[in-house]
């Protein structure tokens, strides 16, 4: 009675790929496509009233009433369809290939057709894209099949003529109510093939992980200093003081000494090559000098660098402060 929802079994079709069809074409496309399936309909021995179809453009939408035994359309309807779409298809240069959305559910029928979320779930298993990349896998086949989970359960599990349960393969489906679980087979096939999704993309050529790391040096360990290398000292100049980190050097004949200070060094004179003492970077640690040097440690030691009348600098110990003076005006 219309406005009173009935169980009922649910039957959607689509045919694939038909938005690529011309309006020539697509008449063609529909007589083949009722053809195919009210045919399968009478071989599977479901008539009217107890089928009613609903026109849905490229697909059709069928509602079986009550007392229809359901695996009848899961075994007998889907073999029969398949067989007919093999024939339709035998001399097509672009063959018919459909979809095939199967549930069971409450309907409610009214003036305009037949309605509820039942039927929505049909028609949305129809036209999911895992359907759709199955069919496109099973690029010989003409037909695949979408059932719900109750109707796996129900009616696949079983078994029956022309059901076989191990043909079915399970996959998780987001569709707009959310998602669901959906079991697809292709007729034809022991099982169907995998499909193509966004969550199973096709690998790259560098893995997951993407392009490996290169490969520098290693770290340097110890302090780091941001000063350019200090030339060699030459023959004949002054000894180096060591210290921990980097040591001043003593210059040759003409050089100048350079006391450390923090930041920018302070440079004392003009020369042609500096000699540097440590700076804020490489700073001198106390209670540390080359052998031979009396430092205190922990005490600040200042020194005098005395410039002799040959041009010699002679440096001994750590240097916090320099007097240049010779008493010449030097």
């Amino acid at each position: 009675m219309e406005g009173e929802a009935a169980y009922g079994f649910i039957v959607n079709v689509d045919a694939q790929g038909s938005g690529l069809l011309s309006d020539t074409e697509k008449p063609e496309m529909r007589r083949r496509l009722y053809d195919v399936t009210g045919t399968a309909f009478e071989q599977a021995g479901i008539r009217p009233p107890r089928l009613y179809q609903e026109d849905r453009g490229d697909g059709i939408l069928g509602v079986l009433a009550p007392d229809v035994p359901p695996v009848r359309v899961v075994g007998e309807w889907v073999e029969n369809l398949h067989q007919n779409l093999r024939e339709t298809n035998r001399d097509l240069r672009k063959p018919l290939r459909l979809r095939v959305g199967l549930h069971i559910g409450r309907v409610t029928a009214d003036a305009f057709g037949r309605s509820g979320r039942a039927v929505d779930l049909a028609c949305r298993l129809c036209d999911c894209g895992t359907a759709k990349a199955i069919l496109r896998a099973a690029a010989d086949a003409p037909l695949v099949v979408a059932a719900s989970d109750r109707v796996h359960e129900d009616f696949v599990l079983p078994g029956g003529r022309w059901v076989d349960p191990d043909h079915y393969r399970r996959h998780d489906v987001d569709l707009k109510e959310g998602r669901t679980t959906a079991w697809f087979m292709v007729p034809g096939r022991s099982e169907p093939p995998e499909p193509y999704t966004e969550r199973h993309p096709e690998p790259t050529a560098d893995g997951p992980g993407g392009p490996p790391k290169q490969s520098g040096p290693p770290e340097q360990s110890g302090p780091r200093t941001d000063h350019p290398p200090q030339p060699p000292a030459a023959v004949g100049s002054a000894g180096t003081a060591g210290t921990a980190g980097d040591a001043p050097t003593a210059g040759t004949a003409g050089d100048v000494a350079t006391a450390g200070a923090p930041g920018d060094a302070a440079t004392a004179g003009t020369a042609d090559d500096a000699a540097t003492a440590a700076t804020a970077d490489d700073a001198p640690t106390a209670g540390s000098a080359a052998a031979g040097d009396d430092v205190a440690t922990g005490d600040r030691v200042v020194q005098t660098v005395h410039q002799h009348g040959n041009g010699r600098i002679v440096v001994a110990g750590n240097v916090d402060s320099i007097d240049l003076s010779d008493g010449g005006g030097r």
